[in-house]
């Protein structure tokens, strides 16, 4: 089984923080050296552990962004 790399290259935002520190985000993840892609997920306050996330290139982030709109 190979390793398992990330780099955050650009953090955009935190959504949300729970009681327990750790911090919802948007991010750009590059994942086992491939094109970094955007990133929603939970970051554990030392960044040693993540939650399971949603990925989205920029096409569909576009789209989400627009679906977003109609949310009141």
């Amino acid at each position: 089984m190979s390793d398992f790399k990330y780099e955050i290259m650009e953090r955009l935002g935190v959504v949300s923080q729970s009681k327990g520190g750790w911090t919802r985000e948007l991010n750009i993840v590059s994942f086992n050296d491939k094109d970094p892609r955007y990133d929603l997920r939970d970051w554990a306050p030392d960044r040693g552990s993540m939650s399971k996330g949603f990925t989205f290139s920029k096409d569909e982030l576009l789209v989400l962004k627009e679906l977003l709109k109609s949310v009141s």
